[in-house]
């Protein structure tokens, strides 16, 4: 039985004109349809692995996957900033101006967005499917290079699943890097996904996942890290850099962690709570607020002024603590005029907790900002009287010495 394919030696039944060079995607899909025809004892399925060896190849077929305990690997990620290349105008003196590695270029022809789509239907979910140490590159954007579109997707795991790993991925100028829907113990590690409308999207729901040790950068129409309707998620450790519309943005999710990343955005709305988030814990990040310093991008934002806060809050019982907040923005460029940002805004909820925080900044600042419909509110040691606007009586404050 085969259990570990080449797709540079694989020769496709019926069509032996295809090739990785020309369709990639055609040829590992025949490869899984081996997989399944050889693979057919229900007690003994171990699963396959499919290899990318360094080289160039076009994606014209979307990929479907359908079987559990896959591994696609590539051996290099080849991340290279497409972005830089066409802004830089002449690149005729550049040692290279593609990304390299195991690289795929998503350009489908079949009518489909993706590049990978990982769907079943019935029982049991999609299991320990791994996707490893290649990359999917989108090409260019569509109408603007700068404009984050183009309708592409490179990984799209559409049915429930469990222990699913995405690793060493390299993913750039693609409308959606990864979308996950309904994932249970997902780990998304040491992937660098940049220069993409959105990097990480979790949808649906999911449990017990984990967005780690990554290096991310979405555009201005789109979220870095996304996920909704999630509970038990760790985003630690992650690098996380301009030009996202928001760093990390959860949907009604709760009892998470985001901790110790690092934040460097450009506009308000670095971390955002949509509707109800509940008991969850941000602490000790580094948040890094600027301007735009980019000509070609300085026509771009992500809509939201600075009373929005670089923290936005929304849900009960989360906890801010011991973050450091570094806001460098000139006085001439805070919107709207003449008034001023705000750090963390408690938009609505109670119990919330924000303490031992520190705010370094350039112009003067409300550290804390608490809605009027907030409740219980506690604030601890995280705003001088100053820096602390309570649009509410029923907080508790200590403000910073």
């Amino acid at each position: 039985m085969t259990t570990v394919y080449d797709v540079t030696t694989w020769s496709v039944p019926d069509n032996p004109g295809a090739s990785p060079t020309n369709d990639i995607g055609l040829v590992i899909n025949s490869i899984i349809s081996d997989i399944k025809a050889q693979q057919t004892n229900q007690a003994s399925k171990p699963g396959a692995v499919i290899y990318i060896p360094p080289g160039d190849y076009s994606l014209k077929t979307r990929v479907n996957v359908d079987v559990s305990y896959l591994t696609i690997r590539g051996s290099g990620h080849g991340f290279t900033s497409l972005s830089i290349r066409y802004n830089a105008g002449n690149t005729g003196s550049w040692f290279e101006i593609n990304p390299g590695g195991s690289r795929i270029r998503v350009e489908n022809t079949d009518g489909h967005s993706e590049a990978f789509r990982v769907f079943r239907s019935g029982d049991p979910r999609l299991s320990s499917i791994i996707f490893e140490n290649f990359c999917l590159d989108g090409v260019g954007f569509t109408g603007n290079q700068n404009s984050y579109r183009n309708g592409k997707t490179g990984i799209l795991m559409e049915s429930a699943n469990d222990a699913f790993r995405v690793q060493g991925m390299g993913m750039v100028y693609l409308e959606r890097g990864l979308v996950v829907r309904d994932a249970d113990a997902l780990s998304v590690s040491g992937n660098f996904i940049a220069e993409c409308g959105s990097c990480v999207e979790l949808v649906g729901s999911g449990q017990a996942s984990k967005v780690t040790d990554n290096l991310l950068g979405a555009g201005y129409i789109g979220f870095s890290i996304f996920a909704e309707n999630h509970w038990g998620l760790l985003v630690a450790a992650n690098n996380i850099f301009p030009r996202g519309k928001s760093m990390v943005h959860f949907k009604s999710s709760s009892r998470s962690t985001i901790t110790a990343n690092r934040f460097h955005a450009f506009y308000p709305g670095m971390v955002v709570f949509e509707g109800g988030c509940n008991e969850n814990l941000v602490a000790s990040n580094h948040f890094l607020r600027q301007i735009e310093p980019f000509d070609p991008l300085k026509p771009y934002n992500n809509g939201l002024d600075d009373l929005f806060g670089l923290v936005h809050l929304r849900g009960n019982g989360n906890s801010v603590l011991t973050n450091h907040f570094s806001f460098d923005v000139p006085a001439n460029a805070v919107a709207p005029a003449g008034r001023t940002p705000t750090i963390v805004l408690v938009a609505a909820g109670q119990d919330n907790f924000i303490a031992t925080n520190n705010t370094v900044a350039s112009i003067a600042v409300k550290a804390v900002v608490l809605d009027a419909s907030t409740v219980r509110t506690k604030v601890l040691d995280s705003a001088t009287t100053a820096q602390f606007d309570p649009l509410t009586t029923n907080h508790t404050f200590r403000p910073t010495p």
